[in-house]
């Protein structure tokens, strides 16, 4: 949480420039499309409506699909989204839908088997895929949109009018929020800054602690619902984050932390009837419409609440705009070119499905279409569920196809989906009533189950609220996997190290990644304790029924 001296109110006129510069990571598809603000004076920045809105898209740096990203303090990170170092690897490799990446090594396989012991050794500095996938310095980058959000809370209403403050703002604190959420549920409770006043005091910079859970969870819920609040309905450019995103996401975190918040599971129910105006529905076009969905001839199609925005054009570099690079790292390199891969094998095979995942779906699921069980390689032998652990790790996720002849895809990101939001609404409302799930309940499920060509729940699935639970789960599992948020889903069924050792025959080192050993060098150095581990109350219970299975 080190201060950084250029986020003061006062800066020379370099630093627009600057901030331009940085937003040209958005120029494809009309995603937040760059501008050059300010002119070659010194003075105050920012000044100008345009200003502010360049100086609050700094927030949106962490959620772009480039290589890595820099806001000036600890060094190149992974954004949240692209993923060798996002979502899908810190919550979906990290699962049991994800087979052992032994044809990989380092990190990149640790992690698949749910072993976090070489996180100790993360240093200072950039981020390397391998051995340093260290997203601590992101508290220093929560710092960051603090003294930004303090920066707009200033402006005058000759800049800005009080709409147009609140809605910048409604974005910055989304950003903000989403980057606790992030680093809630990678390390537990960490420490950050929220009151703009304090971001350059040495006091509240060397507080190195741990927040207690309800504390962390409250910080997120406050910025959630400001922007739920306060984001624009309509986003400004596309890409850009808006209300019924910030509800979707707000629905989400009260969904994850109701059990120990008092209120959260009405409040996602809130949310879910926020969002259900008839706006949103699933995609049923066509005879494989779940196949369709991710196509680039669908995008922002009437499931999508939101997704990152993608270009064939982008290659990682953030003057091109976002990339959707995940076959680089789902393919083995020795795929040939050809149907379905016309451009033929990746990087190397990180991401996968683990086959006895892929045999617990029901045969006649349409979901199994985008899951390639079998390959030619280059040589044009066979390559099947034998050569497995071997020639490669598991069968390849064709969620994201290869459709343009482009090394990386143009293929969107999704986020939010309202397949999601209605799984989202069926579990909370069971947890909220604690009994049997209403018929809207079970017929929220049902729709995701019959747009994959399913039939209906069967009785003994949703005559008890546990057996409701059960379902649920594992529909999450087969409708969103590699989407973000498999191992949250466990953590919050308690479930995570069962399903591990199911899956793979292992049992995770932690529940969460440890905090490196320099932070908490360093906070003795402060005088404070940062607590290195943490997991939640259920853990041990977890733990100790995944330890009955190994015996």
């Amino acid at each position: 949480m080190k201060s950084n001296k250029l986020c003061r109110m006062k800066k020379k006129i370099f630093l627009p420039m600057l901030v331009s510069l940085q937003l040209l990571f958005g120029s494809c598809e009309n995603n937040f499309d760059p501008y050059i603000y300010g002119a070659l004076l010194q003075g105050e920045y920012p000044s100008t409506e345009q200003e502010y809105v360049s100086y609050m898209m700094i927030c949106y740096l962490p959620y772009t699909t480039v290589w890595t990203y820099d806001m000036g303090s600890g060094g190149l990170q992974h954004g949240i989204h692209i993923q060798s170092g996002g979502t899908v690897r810190m919550f979906d490799s990290t699962s049991d839908i994800c087979a052992s990446a032994t044809t990989v090594g380092a990190d990149w396989e640790r992690f698949t088997k749910g072993d976090y012991s070489n996180c100790f050794y993360y240093w200072r500095g950039n981020v390397d895929d391998g051995s340093n996938l260290n997203h601590f310095p992101k508290t220093a980058q929560i710092t960051r949109m603090t003294e930004i959000i303090g920066t707009l809370e200033k402006a005058p209403l000759t800049a800005l009018t009080e709409e147009k403050k609140n809605n910048l703002l409604g974005e910055a604190r989304l950003c903000r929020g989403l980057m606790m959420y992030f680093l809630l549920h990678v390390y537990g409770p960490v420490p950050v800054i929220l009151d703009p006043e304090k971001v350059i005091d040495p006091e509240a910079l060397s507080n190195t602690v741990r927040p207690s859970l309800d504390e962390m969870t409250q910080w997120i819920t406050d910025d959630l619902e400001f922007a739920a609040k306060n984001a624009p309905e309509v986003a400004p450019d596309l890409g850009r984050y808006t209300r019924d995103y910030a509800r979707f996401c707000l629905m989400k975190h009260c969904l994850n932390e109701g059990e120990h918040m008092e209120g959260y599971y009405q409040r996602a129910m809130d949310m879910y009837n926020e969002l259900n105006t008839g706006k949103y529905d699933l995609f049923r076009t066509g005879s494989t419409p779940y196949v369709d969905l991710f196509k680039n001839a669908n995008k922002f199609n009437k499931e999508i609440i939101m997704a990152v925005s993608c270009s064939p054009a982008a290659d990682g570099n953030p003057k091109h705009g976002n990339a959707n690079p995940f076959l680089m790292w789902a393919l083995p390199s020795d795929v040939a070119k050809g149907d379905p891969f016309p451009m033929g094998g990746g990087w190397f095979q990180a991401f996968s499905m683990d086959k006895k995942y892929y045999d617990a779906f029901e045969s006649n699921d349409g979901r199994l279409k985008t899951i390639v069980t079998s390959y030619k390689d280059k040589n044009g032998v066979i390559i099947n569920k034998d050569n497995l652990g071997v020639r490669w790790n598991g069968y390849i996720m064709n969620k994201f196809p290869q459709e343009t002849m482009t090394t990386f895809q143009g293929t969107d990101i999704p986020l939010a989906r309202w397949a999601d939001v209605l799984l989202m609404y069926a579990e909370a409302e069971v947890r909220k009533t604690g009994t049997v799930p209403s018929v809207a309940a079970i017929n929220a499920v049902n729709q995701v189950r019959n747009r994959a060509g399913l039939a209906n729940l069967p009785a003994v699935a949703t005559n008890t609220k546990d057996a409701f639970l059960d379902a649920i789960l594992i529909e999450r599992g087969h409708e969103l996997f590699y989407e973000g948020n498999r191992k949250i889903d466990l953590i919050r069924f308690n479930k995570y190290a069962q399903e591990m050792y199911k899956a793979k025959g292992v049992m995770p080192t932690h529940q969460y990644m440890p905090i490196p050993n320099y932070a908490v060098e360093q906070a003795v150095s402060y005088g404070k304790e940062l607590k290195q581990t943490w997991e939640r109350p259920g853990w041990a219970e977890d733990k100790s029924k995944a330890q009955q299975n190994i015996n």
